[in-house]
């Protein structure tokens, strides 16, 4: 009976259109949704794990394996560059990403320095950005989803091909270009979601040391769980330490980080967990603005005003 009344929820869900969310579900709901929706309606679930091996190991029933960093290669000298819209497209479209259909994303690896969530906040970010509007983050990952003694397989699952929207979302991000122009307005904050170590340039990991000119720093796994880096905080448990930092709804926040990986964590959780409304992410990031060398960098710590 339970279950006949969830179908039929989800089905009002559907007819009203109310299914168009971004945001993060519970293992329990997203298997519910997999188990009971109609096969022209059940979720495209993605496993973002760049180890294609754990794919093979386990994964959630009906999850196709897009690998995060198959969406980024090397542009004009500069590693992991986001691809051309065209390709990117393309490789949404192979992986049944659709205009139609919910969206469960995860990833695994529960313990720091594993940070694998970044990966499925990534292709979030890259679903939004091409205009997909039903978008779940799998909260806790695939160790929370094995926890709440759920099914894996290790059967493949592909999806037919999907259909993008025609309208893009491109304004989530930001150029360099743009970023130069804007860090200094007002109420604008820029934000490094690196740990402090690389925000101060005490890394052995990059081109140049330091942070740009201007930012604050504000490591995205201080918006997670401890005992699993997949397990988004409530925004209760850390609204004390956003206001804190500066981090308030009534700013225009510019989010980066190394890669775009830790930036896209960051502006998930404060865009779509948070719901603050003017959130972007500077996707060259570091490993962009530190070639760029007639761009200043600062290795000194500052606060936003």
């Amino acid at each position: 009976m339970k279950k006949n009344l969830f179908f039929a929820t989800l089905l009002l869900m559907v007819s009203t259109g109310a299914q168009g969310e971004i945001g993060v579900i519970s293992p329990i709901e997203a298997s519910r949704l997999i188990e009971t929706m109609p096969p022209a309606k059940k979720p495209i679930v993605l496993d973002t794990r760049g180890g294609y091996k754990d794919y093979f190991r386990a994964h959630i029933p009906t999850a196709h394996h897009i690998n995060f960093d198959t969406l980024r290669g090397t542009d004009h000298g500069v590693p992991v560059q986001y691809l051309p819209d065209d390709l990117t497209r393309a490789l949404l479209v192979r992986a049944g990403v659709d205009r139609e259909r919910t969206h469960l994303i995860y990833a695994t690896g529960d313990k720091l320095p594993n940070d694998e969530i970044l990966s499925a906040s990534m292709v979030a970010y890259v679903l939004e950005k091409f205009g997909v509007t039903d978008i779940r983050i799998v909260d806790g990952g695939l160790p929370g989803w094995k926890q709440a003694n759920l099914p894996v397989t290790q059967e493949y699952f592909g999806n037919p091909p999907g259909t993008l929207p025609e309208q893009a979302h491109l304004k989530i991000g930001i150029s360099i270009e743009e970023l130069l122009e804007r860090k200094t307005q007002p109420k604008v904050v820029l934000v490094d979601a690196r740990p402090q170590n690389e925000y101060l340039g005490n890394d052995d990991v990059w081109l140049r040391k330091g942070h740009i000119p201007g930012a604050i720093s504000f490591h995205w796994a201080r918006l997670m769980g401890t005992e699993n880096t997949h397990q988004f905080l409530r925004k209760e448990q850390v609204q004390a330490e956003l206001e804190a930092a500066g981090l308030t709804a009534d700013k225009e926040i510019i989010v980066y980080c190394g890669t775009s990986r830790e930036g896209s964590l960051l502006r998930f959780y404060l865009r779509h967990v948070a719901g603050y409304p003017n959130v972007r992410l500077y996707e060259g990031s570091w490993k962009e603005y530190a070639s760029l060398k007639q761009h200043p960098a600062e290795t000194t710590a500052n606060k936003a005003p």
